[in-house]
């Protein structure tokens, strides 16, 4: 895993040298950012809603029974702000949009389609990873803004249907407890796990060889692998802006 990073890593400087060379192709961006985020945002904001109305169905009555039912919506909406919309779009994102990148970029690998391009004298890595990674990190923060209010709203929902709580009092907890600060790390979350999501997809299958078995281990592979450097970055992130 280690040596792998090292690999990403170096894949990502590439990838700037490509992004400032002003060899970016906007349209094929643009292309991407609809296959890696408009295609997953459904099912990002159905995990969203469920989520959040699965907290508010384990917290509504213990709330009530204790008398603090008027801070149900502050809780559900830290909890969505600062770990649930970021971290449960980024693992949808993830297994859906980055193993289609791992499985297309290592089908092009075994293919013989990135040896085409690098006789055409274009840089593969920069050609192949930058307009996704950009794509990625781009949209994956515009996703997880609607999650949020998507969960939210979920959140409320459940709340007054479980225990009767009014959609005022809700809203007037939520809005009190929420900060600009949670909302910006938020979607820095966001706009970080999905330039890694695309990285890290994109360099296993740029190092995929053999056939077609080899293309489906790669996927599996990806997917594995994205979601543990995602956890590890959201617990960094966290130690950085909310301990010390």
């Amino acid at each position: 895993m280690i040596e792998f990073l090292g690999l990403c890593t170096k894949n990502f400087i590439e990838c700037i040298k490509y992004a400032f060379s002003g060899n970016v192709r906007w349209k094929t961006v643009l292309t991407q950012a609809g296959e890696i985020s408009y295609d997953s945002l459904s099912i990002s904001l159905i995990i969203a809603f469920i989520s959040a109305a699965v907290i508010a169905i384990q917290v509504s009555k213990e709330f009530l029974m204790t008398g603090a039912e008027a801070y149900i919506g502050g809780t559900i909406a830290i909890v969505m702000i600062r770990e649930i919309a970021p971290g449960f779009v980024a693992l949808a994102i993830g297994a859906r949009a980055g193993t289609a990148i791992s499985a297309e970029i290592a089908n092009m690998q075994v293919t013989s389609q990135v040896d085409a391009i690098k006789t055409l004298k274009i840089n593969p890595v920069g050609y192949y990873f930058t307009p996704r990674i950009i794509a990625a990190a781009l949209t994956v923060p515009m996703v997880v803004l609607i999650a949020e209010f998507i969960g939210i709203l979920g959140g409320m929902f459940v709340s007054n249907l479980t225990i009767g709580l009014h959609p005022a009092r809700y809203m007037s907890s939520a809005w009190a407890w929420m900060s600009t600060k949670d909302i910006y790390i938020s979607l820095l979350k966001a706009c970080i796990f999905g330039g890694l999501i695309a990285l890290v997809c994109s360099t296993k299958g740029y190092e995929t060889k053999g056939g077609a078995k080899e293309v489906g281990i790669s996927t599996t592979q990806a997917a594995i692998l994205s979601t543990i450097y995602m956890l590890v970055t959201d617990f960094l992130i966290n130690l950085l802006f909310y301990i010390t």
